[in-house]
């Protein structure tokens, strides 16, 4: 009679240099998220469990405990879907499809109001949060350093601000930005 065990077509799962590489992953994108900022963290869906030691992880100043902590973050997520929580940190970071699409839309935003002043009644219309006389003045700002070959300080500003306003309070349609 033939071993069973020692049968060379049986596949026997992934290696162990393979779930090692697997287990490493998971520990990395913990550290990624433990890096986040306490509000960040809020934003993303995630069991409460493991939200709980990444804000512990957060407040652990010593090595060897932040260590073990990290080791037990993974230890967690091997039991949580990796997936979402993955394409939140690629969100965050800009490397989504979606975060670089909002990206050039908020662009063109910037570009259009810097165009045209009547634009800012959209923003008032899609954002009715903005500081309007804010973004009014950043605008002027930014006209007078293009005009002087100032660098772009007051232009970058005006694009931050626009992207605040659209983390802040998500507009119900951004197809009117698309007109661009």
């Amino acid at each position: 009679m033939e071993d069973i065990d020692n049968a060379p077509d049986e596949y026997s799962g992934p290696s162990k240099s393979q779930r090692k590489r697997e287990s490493t992953a998971l520990q990395d994108l913990g550290a990624e998220l433990v890096a986040l900022s306490k509000e960040r963290l809020a934003k993303i869906d995630m069991p409460e469990r493991l939200r709980d030691a990444l804000l512990e992880a957060q407040r652990i100043t010593k090595h060897e405990a932040r260590r073990r902590q990290m080791q037990y973050i993974g230890k967690i997520m091997r039991d949580v879907d990796a997936t979402p929580l993955r394409a939140a940190m690629d969100e965050i970071s800009g490397v989504s499809k979606a975060a670089t699409i909002r990206q050039h839309q908020l662009e063109r935003l910037r570009t259009r109001l810097m165009e045209d002043e009547a634009v800012f009644s959209e923003v008032a219309r899609e954002y009715p949060g903005a500081d309007m006389q804010h973004l009014r003045q950043l605008r002027r700002n930014a006209l007078k350093e293009a005009q002087q070959g100032k660098p772009p300080r007051a232009y970058r500003e005006l694009f931050r601000e626009l992207r605040a306003l659209e983390v802040a309070g998500e507009p119900d349609d951004t197809a009117d930005f698309d007109d661009a």
